[in-house]
């Protein structure tokens, strides 16, 4: 019997809800705890069952009530005292209509505490999980908690085993994504996803006698962490045991009930990035689909102070994924693995210097990236966007060390023949295979290529550029060694629309302003600010003649005056003008303060100065350092033309996927693109004959 065959059942239990008029968005709210006591009951009534067959009728008949309940907790599966002791059921409670609302609120009462808190059977605010108290007060004030509770009761799950229930509940939780608008590739990952990730892993391990430790810091409701397990146990006999958290309320609820009937598994409730649970513990295996481009910024100050020394680096507070994907990393045990789904944000946000940037950088300096693998577009249910797996490997083989895989599997899927929300494509066991094929064999192929993981590092050389004019001077190089400017005493200064004689304004207009300071703040501040030697006539006149910057030269021009007319200025030069070279007039204002030799005053200063700025150039990397400085000159020599020094060099790092496999759209023939307007120019003519008719 196909336990999927109560996925359309248990979808049918929604009907209900529209009927009454709550809206879709809320009906995984309802659906979860329900869901959740149809599993619970199941896996309890096998269990009894169990324990019965293996003590034997006879024998277990004559055990005493206290002992039963101790072999019962023994098994760590949670107890249900209504269940065992009246031996009745979901199903049997749903019988009799008058004593439905006694015996189910005793059924739940008869919950182990752990199994109620869960549940929320007794919540208060603030600690719901599950929160069946208050979905049962909100079926009741619908008048269809009974008629609900029964189409549940008709499930019964009690003669499928865990993986198989698990194979349920995943195909549930997937439709429940579907219509609860969570953040994309936040509360499900797709089975055939997970498939691929437990392939990979699988690919990395091997038999032995010692326990494999799975953990997943993200494990929303546990079908990653649980689909893995159960793949890797169909490989291998080695013992598994798994370990996640979560800081959703239901989904935790849903992984901790799921992980009491799996050996030794443990699911904790919290915020990993503040509150880790496992602080002590290291893994074997890491898999975790964090939430993308969610902030953090409600937990800053947590994170900005954490002592635990896992974030090396802090990146933007609008997307949480580098922090999830260092506190992974510092997970992994000597020769630890993991696979790690990302949108593209982690491969190339964040300039060359930024905390993104750099964690990057840190990961691949500490050569724990093995590989990383595109993923088909609409392949999750709540996001059409490419994703990502990041493949860890702490214990690389050595043919692989300091190097990194791009695997381009965009390719690789199978059409789905319905739509699934955004999820149109799956990564079919074929295309899985070969990926896992390719990731093994860890060389070049039509989809994959092997770097030198200094490949994707740059330099972002910074320089300080002189600007020059149209014959190549520049101001700069008329100054004395170590000036940036020369300082100009002027008698005036002229923007066509106003001139200024006074450069130490020590008197206002008191019909206008208040103070000194008024004047500065409303008049001469705004007046200097608007000054644009570019872009108005500014003209300076000093005792030596009048300064200006020419446009269409690019150049300072000094135009001499007949009571200053020097011969070394203007000699050779027509209208007594000289060039000075590309520069900048540099006009600033200050209110001083009243001293004991000096009233309270505005002073005004003009200066010649430089043209420089600041850019950046990007430049392959090279990982000898003299050979990178090479290269780096051998840029500059080819590309720039104009004066420049160097300022500070910072490597960064990004992974672009669209560089590395770009392929060009084909262009059309001339003559088929000429062909096709031929056709449509008689289309055209056709129709106006049939216009003028």
């Amino acid at each position: 019997m196909n336990i999927l065959q109560y996925e359309s059942k248990i979808w049918a239990t929604a009907d209900l809800l529209r009927g009454c008029g709550i809206k879709e968005s809320e009906w995984p709210s309802f659906m979860m705890p329900f869901f959740a006591l149809v599993m619970i009951e199941s896996r309890l009534v096998r269990m009894f069952d169990n324990l019965k067959a293996d003590i034997g009728e006879k024998k277990f008949a004559g055990i005493k009530k206290d002992d039963l309940y101790d072999l019962i907790k023994d098994e760590g599966q949670g107890y249900n005292i209504f269940i065992f002791e009246k031996k009745q059921s979901l199903t049997d409670i749903c019988k009799n209509d008058k004593s439905f609302d006694i015996d189910f609120d005793a059924y739940l009462k008869g919950f182990d505490g752990e199994t109620k808190d869960l549940l929320g059977v007794d919540a208060t605010e603030g600690e719901k999980f599950l929160d069946i108290k208050g979905v049962i007060t909100k079926l009741k004030a619908k008048k269809i908690l009974l008629g609900y509770t029964k189409l549940w009761a008709e499930i019964d799950l009690k003669p499928f085993n865990n993986s198989e229930i698990t194979t349920l509940e995943e195909h549930i939780k997937r439709k429940w994504a579907d219509i609860s608008a969570e953040t994309a590739g936040e509360q499900y990952t797709p089975d055939d996803v997970i498939a691929l990730i437990a392939e990979i892993i699988a690919s990395k391990i091997e038999e032995s006698d010692t326990l494999l430790k799975i953990y997943d810091c993200t494990c929303g409701g546990g079908n990653m962490l649980f689909g893995v397990e159960d793949r890797i146990n169909q490989k291998f006999k080695r013992l598994t045991q798994t370990f996640g958290q979560d800081w959703n309320d239901a989904l935790y609820a849903l992984a901790k009930i799921e992980s009491r009937f799996r050996p030794d598994s443990k699911i904790e409730h919290g915020n990993t990035l503040v509150d880790d649970k496992f602080y002590n513990e290291e893994f074997d295996v890491v898999v975790a689909n964090p939430p993308y481009g969610v902030s953090w910024k409600g937990y800053e100050k947590d994170i900005t102070h954490d002592k635990t020394g896992r974030f090396k680096y802090i990146p933007s507070i609008s997307d949480g994924q580098l922090l999830f994907m260092q506190h992974l990393v510092s997970k992994l045990d000597s020769v630890g693995m993991g696979v790690v789904v990302h949108n593209g944000s982690t491969l190339f946000s964040g300039d060359a210097g930024s905390a993104e940037s750099n964690i990057r950088k840190w990961m691949l300096d500490s050569d724990v990236v093995e590989a990383v693998i595109q993923l088909p577009t609409d392949e999750f249910f709540n996001t059409g966007i490419y994703t990502y797996l990041w493949v860890l490997n702490k214990n690389k083989q050595p043919h692989h060390k300091d190097k990194v895989m791009l695997i381009n599997a965009s390719d690789k899927f199978k059409p789905l023949k319905k739509s699934k929300g955004s999820k149109r494509k799956e990564v079919d066991e074929a295309s899985r295979l070969d990926i896992v094929a390719t990731l093994t064999a860890f060389q070049d192929n039509d989809y994959a290529r092997v770097f030198d993981k200094e490949f994707f590092y740059f330099n972002k050389q910074a320089i300080l550029l002189t600007n020059v004019d149209e014959q190549g001077n520049s101001f700069a190089a008329q100054l004395k060694e170590g000036k940036t400017g020369e300082k100009l005493t002027p008698l005036s200064l002229s923007n066509g629309e106003r001139e200024l004689t006074d450069f130490t304004i020590t008197s206002f207009d008191q019909n206008k302003y208040q103070s000194l300071a008024d004047c500065f703040e409303q008049d001469i501040k705004p007046f200097i600010a608007s000054l644009d030697y570019k872009e108005q006539p500014l003209v300076v006149t000093t005792a030596e003649g009048k300064y200006y910057f020419d446009n269409e030269r690019e150049t300072l021009i000094l135009q001499g005056t007949s009571k200053t007319v020097r011969p070394e200025l203007v000699e050779g030069q027509q209208d007594n003008k000289k060039a000075l070279g590309c520069g900048k007039i540099v006009v600033k204002a200050a209110l001083k303060n009243a001293s004991k030799t000096q009233p309270e005053r505005i002073e005004i200063s003009v200066e010649l100065t430089s043209d420089t700025q600041k850019d950046y150039e990007i430049i392959p990397f090279h990982k000898d350092a003299a050979a990178n400085q090479i290269a780096i000159a051998a840029f500059m020599a080819k590309y720039i033309s104009k004066p420049f020094e160097y300022l500070e060099n910072v490597v960064g790092v990004e992974i672009n996927f669209n560089k590395i496999f770009y392929q060009p759209e084909k262009q059309h023939d001339v003559s088929d693109i000429l062909r096709e307007l031929t056709g449509l120019d008689n289309e055209l003519k056709l129709l106006e004959k049939e216009i003028l008719l």
